[in-house]
């Protein structure tokens, strides 16, 4: 009888997997929506995201080595809280993921849209008002249907594909980087005080971090930590993966910001204000502005790249993190299958590649999507800190190939962070994205009904905490400061006091809500892992 041919991922081909979904179409929005909305003081929202996300991946990261299993974001949760807590945090997830395909494909047919060429007019009629025209989507979809089937068929190919790409988008943003900086730069762009630097308010630095796709382009961290069952080494090359990646893409991100900054026209600064910057393409029009075409046909060519590459390696993640959530039997078992050959959930993929087809013909553009995944991605994020502290208070037996001391801290600060980042997506963005996944409770429901009849009791008192904490959360952007899209009932800066100590008493509660007993499942996996 032949063996199962297993595909196992290497560290390097890990890292290039990581960076291909982490330098996505966010280096090519980003930059410029960020600008605009806080100025040169932008900068500091790219350290700020790089910071918050940094601190949420090193919780997932001791998770990661302790239970190193594909699609493990999925269950963590469960874990530690039980099944009702770990179906919402995974549920939250994967609908980030699922929402991060179609982004991706709308970002390629956006550029392509503005293809200067003549040669190119057909592609004008891809998008009007901002959003994806009849004949865009066909090409969306299009896009969608090759990111599926280029993983379709194994993980070798897969990892080839990225490992490819990831290189020509590492090497691009450094080059942008350096002619940019070499060829027009402005120093006094960056302003002469405080005032100057930061023209509109401490408060922008934070809004420009969760509207202008900063906090989304930073969250991919996770890509590593979902196929770490198919890893080389898991309990090592996990913490490794996930730390070399998120360093490298900060670095590209925050000079991207200071190239972009610097690069501005004083001109048209002195004219229109930050406010005033709108480009349709903002480093290949500063390149065409600057006199360099070639830079700006390379940009054109990435702008069709990046968003391609990081849709391939999200269908990777998105689809292992749905098989992983039917271990706990609220899903159809059919979509956890895996195909005899390469192990690989084909089943979850035409799955994910349906409802990211239905999703969108909802939202039809980069910004809707973007603010969807953004929101429901913090709101999964939320369980990592506690889920971290409550194992170590359960059982600190467990295998750890990574466990820092300094977690006992890092924890609630990366809970509060998170909070805070969730806050600043905006009313009636956060109720929004709370309603979406809340409509996953009733298949839960169901399944649980019909099949487990579980205690209610013990499920409902560990996930409490967070059921509570949503509740809290959409009332305070509802009566939190107008500059997050609030009544103004709580001004800014208090709004941010009341979150920062209502959010420490949540992350208290919830490290005191776990079970008695950790899911035998964790032990299992844990068994495997080497010391």
């Amino acid at each position: 009888m032949n063996k199962l041919k297993v595909q196992k991922i290497s560290l390097f081909s890990g890292i290039m997997l990581a960076l291909n979904s982490l330098i996505g179409s966010g280096w090519l929005f980003g930059a410029g929506t960020a600008a605009k909305v806080a100025g040169p003081a932008a900068i500091i929202s790219w350290i700020l995201g790089a910071v918050i996300i940094i601190s949420i991946a090193l919780t997932y990261v001791e998770l990661g080595a302790m239970f190193p299993e594909s699609g493990g974001m999925s269950r963590y949760a469960q874990y530690s809280h039980g099944q009702l807590l770990g179906f919402i945090a995974a549920w939250a997830n994967w609908i980030s993921l699922i929402t991060l395909v179609p982004m991706e494909a709308v970002a390629s047919v956006q550029y392509m849209s503005s293809w200067p060429w003549s040669w190119a007019n057909w592609t004008h009629h891809f998008m009007k008002d901002g959003n994806i025209t009849a004949n865009g989507m066909w090409v969306v979809v299009l896009f969608m249907l090759v990111f599926t089937l280029i993983n379709f068929w194994s993980v070798k190919l897969m990892t080839r594909f990225t490992n490819l790409i990831s290189v020509f988008k590492i090497i691009l943003p450094t080059l942008t980087i350096l002619m940019l900086i070499i060829s027009g730069f402005h120093p006094a762009n960056f302003g002469h005080s405080v005032g100057t630097f930061m023209p509109y308010g401490s408060r922008s630095i934070f809004e420009a971090a969760a509207v202008s796709g900063i906090i989304m382009s930073y969250d991919a961290f996770q890509t590593i930590i979902n196929m770490g069952g198919e890893m080389v080494n898991p309990h090592k090359n996990i913490v490794r993966g996930v730390l070399i990646s998120m360093i490298i893409t900060a670095a590209i991100y925050i000079m991207l910001q200071v190239a972009f900054i610097g690069a501005i026209d004083p001109a048209m600064l002195a004219k229109d204000g930050w406010h005033g910057i709108n480009f349709t393409s903002p480093f290949a029009d500063i390149a065409i502005l600057l006199g360099m075409n070639w830079l700006a046909i390379l940009l054109y060519m990435d702008a069709f790249v990046s968003p391609f590459g990081t849709g391939v390696a999200f269908v990777a993640t998105a689809s292992r993190a749905l098989a992983a959530m039917t271990h706990t039997k609220h899903l159809p078992q059919w979509l956890g299958r895996l195909a005899r050959r390469y192990m690989i959930p084909r089943f979850a993929m035409v799955t994910d590649f349906i409802l990211a087809v239905i999703l969108v013909n909802t939202f039809r553009n980069w910004s809707l999507l973007a603010t969807v995944i953004t929101g429901s991605t913090l709101i999964a994020y939320l369980t990592g800190p506690v889920t971290v502290i409550a194992l170590r208070k359960m059982r600190p037996d467990l295998k750890r190939p990574f466990a820092p001391a300094y977690m006992s801290w890092l924890a609630p600060v990366a809970f509060v962070l998170t909070s805070l980042a969730i806050y600043w997506t905006m009313w009636p963005t956060t109720i929004q994205v709370i309603l979406v996944i809340a409509l996953g409770l009733p298949i839960y429901l169901y399944y649980e009904a019909r099949y487990h009849h579980t205690a209610w009791g013990p499920q409902l008192k560990s996930s409490a905490w967070l059921l509570c904490y949503l509740v809290f959360i959409s009332l305070m952007s509802y009566v939190g400061s107008e500059g997050f899209g609030g009544r103004n009932w709580i001004k800014y800066p208090w709004d941010f006091v009341v979150i920062i100590v209502c959010s420490l008493l949540f992350y208290w509660w919830g490290t005191r809500s776990h079970l008695a007993e950790i899911d035998p499942g964790a032990e299992e996996v844990n068994q495997r892992v080497k010391l």
